[in-house]
């Protein structure tokens, strides 16, 4: 079997359970690429997985939009925060040290991970439904911490957007994950132009890739608008500890 195929199968894959979970599909590509030898450093197995993930995103917002599940305005306030965020954070990161700061985050996934796994709701720490000024300023800041952490720790933005969505302004797990992947869209395709222009993207791998993702990006919706919510919610409680255990191991210098 050619490697472009098994690419595309992979692509197919990945884009089903990351489009279903609200993540773009980097936790498992970049992985798959070094692993597998194709991609000869981190920085090319990145490049290559954040264009990817630009196309994941698109094509599960897109079929989310046709479900009506993605909280469209909410999405667009959240997207600028999320961008100036990732800005942010990329820059603090080349100032300070962040070991003590990625085992305080991981311990923090911790809790949401734990309640989802249980298959409950995470506890609404701010209500939905106050005054739209206030649910609008949150949804900004909302955006600003996860892109920060995004930029600052490289934990990907579905990992964090989907519980932050959920915590603080209440979301269900279904509007959580398709507003997620939405926000996603802008600044993964920023990257992927960063990346692109930085020669870090390889397409002859991501192209195939691409194909598959596309195609399993459409089947996600479908499948996680099957599943009961309980039993969306500890699935992606499973990718919330893997996020978790990365995330000490990094700040306690394991891995």
């Amino acid at each position: 079997m050619s490697t472009h195929l098994l690419l595309g199968l992979a692509g197919l894959g990945i884009g089903t359970l990351a489009s279903m979970l609200g993540i773009g599909g980097g936790t498992f590509m970049v992985p798959l690429l070094l692993l597998s030898g194709l991609a000869p450093t981190t920085q090319v197995a990145v490049g290559t997985s954040i264009a990817g993930v630009t196309f994941t995103s698109l094509s599960s917002s897109i079929a989310y939009l046709r479900r009506h599940e993605v909280r469209v305005r909410l999405g667009l306030v959240v997207m600028p925060g999320a961008l100036a965020g990732a800005w942010l954070g990329a820059h603090l990161s080349q100032r300070i040290s962040s070991p003590g700061l990625a085992v305080g985050f991981g311990l923090f996934l911790l809790y949401p991970a734990g309640v989802m796994l249980l298959g409950r709701q995470p506890k609404e720490l701010f209500s939905a439904g106050g005054h739209r000024r206030a649910h609008l300023a949150l949804g900004t800041l909302v955006g600003v911490m996860a892109g920060v952490v995004r930029g600052l720790l490289g934990l990907g933005g579905g990992t964090v957007m989907v519980p932050a969505l959920m915590l603080t302004l209440g979301l269900d797990i279904r509007a959580a994950v398709a507003t997620s992947l939405f926000i996603m869209v802008p600044s993964a395709a920023l990257a992927t132009s960063r990346h692109a222009l930085a020669g870090n993207t390889h397409w002859s791998l991501a192209l195939p890739l691409i194909a598959g993702l596309l195609v399993g990006a459409q089947l996600g919706p479908r499948l996680g608008g099957k599943l009961p919510r309980r039993r969306l919610r500890q699935l992606f409680a499973l990718v919330l500890l893997y996020a978790a255990a990365n995330m000490i191991l990094k700040g306690l210098g394991l891995r």
